[in-house]
């Protein structure tokens, strides 16, 4: 299937492993380092960086104070031991200094770190708006958010500790090793540098291996959030099948595949921790004996031994600050690995490098001989073709399945058609920006989909930035302004998760308000009194009916009642129009739509008598 990548495809490649893996997921990173947009962070990267130099610098020369001050104060024979003051205060003052530059880069690379978080996570968010609306049925929501949450906290571990906890520690190992090597026994660096060396191999070694377990710890996390959403989501529906144990029990086996892993981990973990610990030990004791038997044999003074003894206690904290930054550094890329992916996922629907903006000026809507597949082994629209004149309603009626909603779907442009093409005034949809097509389109939907905020913020989602004002005179169209009116707390009234505070009604008629505060220049009405009771639903049809004067108006619709004073009514069957006309000239051919409706009034006279039984039993 042409368009993005199915879920299945973004996992990774078989040859995409290992180290290419970590390294795409890492060079994802470097572009919000060192932004090209903004030469000001730019310098800001730069001068952390002279900081952290300069950290190090005086970090290393703090043990050579150290050995002068001790050489210093050593008895030797026939000599006056006096007190090196300087030595001491210049050792002081380089602490100091090397803590005052290393606060210095956290400050001045704060900004740099928090705008490229910041950035990412906004290019994230605008991403997944951008994917299509295939790649969102296909998603659980739960670990979709998931992982873009793990994804930006690895991001925020990567820039702060790759940057200035790994590079410089190597940096550091660097310096020490070359003093080492330098002024002293080339023996002393070669030990230290085989130390080192035995405690990265053994760490990278080790932290590869156990970070399976750590990527099975994050897919159960996904699966226990992504359960716990759903089921918060569905509470009523829960409820009403009285299932709470059922679902404490699916999020428990989820948590108990988690709590597997994370025991997993920890034991590996642990296990690395005393391996480490004893490639230290090993490391040190070797390398004081070394120092021990060039003093003992007059190569060294006793302030040699110190400074060796000192240098090999400031690698110490480095060394195992190392360990831990790998692992978490191993860690946030596995976490980013999903986010990556996430951003490499192309959208479906695209505008074309030459999109123009949409102009409507009289909301004329052409289908020309359209089909469409979600899948191509089952073809939902075949050979559709009709024209809504600017100004009239086309209702579109049919039984399940028939491709009725993908109608309204194809002209909103989730999708593009296989075949064919959709015109608004003369334009195909594909040659306009998708933002300027849905800015002319109003949809009010079957099933109306509420932020939890207040009705005044839901009812002026429709245009952000409208006045009190222009969001009463919406409601007073939609018939809801009364209602709202009458609530204690009037708009800003909270209307819950999904406007589950409200009746299906009164989310009908906000989101009605919303499409008139919109202003749009087409109206699509998806079903949208199909889950209403009979009087509610002639109270919505009236307001749609006022809303939809001189708009062209397209009606998806179930319930024939709905669609009698539409301008032209299309029956589709198995994605095609089999039938087409007023309500009148479709029950004189007495065909598909004359039997729906029989079929629909014998039903509600059923439906009827039924209700009048049931209130004479009362």
């Amino acid at each position: 299937m042409k368009g993005e990548r199915r879920v299945g495809h973004l996992t990774s490649k078989p040859s995409e492993v290992g180290f290419r893996r970590e390294l795409k997921a890492l060079t994802s990173v470097l572009p919000y380092l060192w932004p090209k947009e903004s030469p000001a962070l730019r310098l800001r990267v730069v001068a952390a960086l002279a900081c952290l130099a300069l950290a190090k610098a005086v970090n290393v020369g703090v043990p050579l104070l150290y050995k002068e001050a001790v050489d210093k104060l050593a008895p030797a024979a026939g000599a006056l031991i006096v007190v090196p003051t300087m030595l001491i205060v210049a050792y002081g003052g380089a602490r100091v200094g090397a803590q005052l530059f290393t606060e210095l880069r956290d400050s001045v690379f704060a900004k740099v770190e928090q705008r490229a978080i910041r950035n990412i996570a906004l290019n994230t968010f605008r991403h997944l708006h951008a994917l299509s609306l295939r790649f969102h049925l296909e998603r659980q929501t739960g670990g979709l958010s998931r992982a873009v949450e793990r994804g930006v906290r690895g991001m925020e571990f990567l820039l702060s500790y790759l940057l200035f906890s790994l590079l410089p520690t190597v940096f550091e190992i660097a310096m020490v090793c070359a003093i080492l090597w330098g002024f002293f026994e080339a023996s002393l660096a070669l030990a230290t540098l085989a130390t080192i060396g035995a405690y990265v191999a053994f760490t990278f070694a080790i932290t590869d291996w156990r970070i399976k377990y750590r990527r099975e710890m994050n897919e159960r996390d996904s699966e226990a959030n992504t359960k716990a959403i759903d089921s918060l989501l569905n509470f009523e529906t829960v409820k009403y099948f009285a299932n709470e144990e059922h679902e404490a029990r699916r999020f428990d086996t989820a948590l108990a595949a988690y709590e597997r892993a994370a025991v997993k981990s920890q034991v590996t973990l642990s296990a690395l921790n005393v391996g480490q610990g004893l490639i230290i030990a090993v490391g040190l004791v070797t390398v004081m004996w070394l120092a021990a038997r060039g003093v003992a044999a007059g190569r060294m003074t006793i302030g040699s031994f110190v400074l060796v003894n000192s240098y090999l206690v400031q690698l110490y904290m480095p060394l195992n600050v190392l360990g831990m930054v790998y692992r978490n550094i191993k860690q946030s890329l596995t976490d980013l690995e999903s986010m990556v992916r996430l951003l490499g996922v192309a959208p479906e629907v695209t505008d074309k490098p030459a999109a123009r903006d949409l102009a409507v000026a009289r909301g004329e809507i052409v289908f020309d001989h359209v089909s469409f597949a979600y899948d191509p082994r089952r073809p939902i629209l075949d050979d559709v073709s009709f024209r809504v004149p600017p100004g009239h309603t086309l209702a579109i009626v049919g039984s399940s399945g028939a491709g009725k909603s993908t109608v309204a779907r194809l002209l909103f442009r989730f999708y593009d058609v296989d075949r064919g093409a959709i015109r608004v005034d003369g334009q195909d949809v594909r040659d306009v920006t998708q933002a300027s097509l849905r800015r002319a389109i109003g949809v009010v939907p079957q099933d109306t989909v509420l932020f939890n905020d207040s009705i005044a913020y839901n009812i002026g989602y429709g245009r952000p930035g409208a006045t009190q004002t222009e969001i009463d005179v919406a409601a007073r169209v939609a018939r809801i302004h009364d209602f709202v009116a009458s609530l204690p707390d009037g708009y800003r009234t909270q209307v819950g998760e999904r406007g589950l505070k409200l009746s299906g009604g009164e989310k009908q008629r906000v989101a009605i308000a919303r499409v008139m505060l919109k202003g749009p220049r087409i109206l699509v009405f998806d079903e949208a009194t199909s889950a209403l009771d009979t009087k509610t639903e002639r109270e919505i049809q009236a307001s749609l009916e006022e809303v939809s004067v001189h708009r062209t108006t397209l009606m998806i619709a179930h319930r024939l009642s709905t669609v009698v004073h539409a301008d032209e009514i299309l029956v589709l069957e198995h994605g095609r129009i089999v039938e087409h006309g007023t309500h009148a000239a479709l029950l004189a051919k007495d065909g598909l739509y004359a039997a729906m409706w029989r079929r629909q009034l014998e039903a509600e006279e059923r439906a009827a008598a039924l209700a009048a039984v049931a209130q004479v039993a009362e």
